[in-house]
């Protein structure tokens, strides 16, 4: 699952730019036995998620080298392959952005200081499709210190600051000595960036965000190597405009971006006679990755070319310098999205050792979640079956943890337009008839909760097309984008719950006569 920083240009675009109950039928119980193991799980997990995969991060070798593991053991099954040229991938473009610097300093002031790029500052080269940053910036320092605007805690920190043209400076965090509740809001990392949309609004030359050292080493992983982004093949006459103010992430701890007083002072200031100067050069290039796609075909000549498709995402963040800490330098990835990964392999298994329902199912391995969703993006704009035959998509994304009958279901709620409520009571009725039903948290399904998980995984590229979704997630960890994320950490027979609760929901809508809307 991606972070909220890798979110933002989610959430950056949207902040720039009556359906009734209906009868629905009722699922039976499942005909077919899914047998999906604990075992199979295991064995597949620990292959996946090993340090040999170096994280699978997007673009890199250790991605391709889980893609050619995925198409192996896909055709191991007997699955049909459902990507381009009669193969089991589908090409996905992206563009590769090499970024360096001429100039980046902060001048003036009482802590003038040349800046490394990658090292102790990272620069985002997109913001979301058609969101480019400008790459030079020379302007005063604001410092708006946690850039918490909240009525109920009676602070502003935007109060009396002169924002437009200037560099924009906000700690990541909560303020010492707030309550609990305040700090539940604030105190994550991840949280500012819910808030930078409005930011941009206002019109700064840079937005710059102080974080923690540990959130600055995750934020390596993803911005301090060349980024990656879905290629455009516009124009160059036709290519977006850089517009909008630079976004960069630099460490909090002893930062020339802060006032020299800082934390023990926290009000937000101008840093008079302070200064940032980039001047920034961007090369881009293509880089190949690949979508894994199989399918399993249904036993109705009618229905056979309708679809009840399966996603998950195999790349996860790749590695990281050692630290301090920790010689340990590899995402795994175990549980994101390693779990819903060799979930999707057992439920491809079960459908075509099993007895097939009128329907076929699709399963979709989607690269460059972590980076933006970008293979799910391609994948529903260039689609390798009809895209008006998929009748509901079924995504999983890190479903091997936490309490062992819990399991979020994000979906019925959020989607637009009730488009997936049918959906949401067909995997009611599905629960109600397991063995030893789910306990379904439903707080993330909604497009208001904080976390914005509805925006987070790859359904939502699918729901944006109209089609039916559910996601099914265990929910968020320690261990989550951490180099702890490994797979003896896995609640394999859990796991196999949720991989069999999957199958069945998929059988249910393979055998329904009518689409789920």
């Amino acid at each position: 699952m991606r972070t909220l920083t890798c979110g933002f240009s989610t959430l950056l675009l949207a902040a720039l730019a009556a359906c009734g109950p209906r009868q629905v039928e009722v699922a039976a119980a499942p005909t077919a036995t899914a047998g999906i193991t604990v075992d199979e799980l295991r064995r597949d997990l620990f292959i996946i998620a090993a340090d040999s995969f170096r994280g699978r991060a997007t673009g890199e070798p250790g991605a391709e080298k889980a893609a050619q593991f995925l198409v192996a053991r896909i055709r191991s099954l007997g699955a049909a392959p459902a990507g381009e040229s009669g193969t089991f991938l589908q090409r996905v473009p992206l563009k590769r952005n090499v970024m360096t610097a001429s100039e980046l300093s902060v001048t003036g002031g009482s802590a003038p200081r040349n800046l490394t790029l990658g090292t102790d500052f990272l620069v985002l080269s997109s913001l979301g499709p058609g969101a480019l940053p400008r790459l030079e910036a020379d302007a005063e320092i604001a410092f708006a210190s946690y850039g918490i605007q909240d009525s109920t805690i009676r602070r502003n920190d935007f109060e009396g600051l002169d924002i437009a043209g200037k560099t924009l400076v906000i700690v990541a965090g909560a303020p010492p000595n707030v309550d609990s509740a305040t700090r539940a809001r604030y105190a994550s990392p991840q949280m500012v960036f819910t808030r930078l949309g409005g930011l941009v609004q206002r019109q700064p030359a840079a937005i710059i965000v102080l974080v923690p050292d540990q959130f600055f080493g995750m934020a390596q992983g993803q911005f301090g190597r060349p980024q990656l982004e879905l290629f455009s093949d516009q124009p160059q006459s036709l290519q977006p405009q850089r517009r909008f103010p630079m976004v960069a992430i630099a460490r909090a701890e002893g930062s020339p971006f802060a006032p020299a007083d800082w934390p023990a002072n926290d009000k937000a200031r101008m840093l008079s006679g302070s200064r940032f100067v980039a001047r920034l050069s961007e090369r881009a290039d293509t880089v190949i990755t690949h979508n894994v796609i199989a399918m399993v075909r249904g036993s109705d000549p009618s229905l056979a070319n309708t679809y009840v498709a399966y996603g998950a995402h195999y790349d996860h963040v790749g590695t990281r310098a050692p630290t301090a800490d920790s010689p340990d330098t590899v995402f795994n990835g175990a549980d994101d999205d390693g779990s819903g990964t060799v979930a999707l392999l057992a439920i491809a298994r079960a459908w075509t050792q099993g007895p097939k329902p009128q329907r076929s199912a699709l399963f979709v391995w989607h690269v460059g979640e972590e980076l933006g969703l970008f293979g799910s993006a391609y994948f529903t704009a260039n689609p390798t079956v009809p895209i008006d035959s998929i009748v509901a998509q079924v995504n999983a994304d890190m479903i091997g943890r936490n309490h062992p009958d819990s399991l979020y279901i994000v979906g019925p709620g959020a989607a637009p337009n009730g488009q997936s409520r049918v959906l949401g009571q067909v995997v009611d009725s599905v629960n109600a008839l397991q063995a030893k039903p789910f306990i379904f948290n439903r707080t993330w399904d909604t497009m208001q909760h904080p976390e914005r998980i509805y925006y987070r995984s790859d359904h939502f590229n699918y729901a944006t097309k109209g089609i039916p979704i559910v996601f099914f997630t265990t929910g968020l960890h320690q261990q989550y984008h951490q180099v702890t994320d490994e797979a003896p950490l896995i609640d394999y027979p859990k796991l196999a719950r949720v991989a069999t609760l999957m199958y069945d929901v998929g059988i249910a809508l393979g055998k329904r006569a009518t689409r789920p809307k």
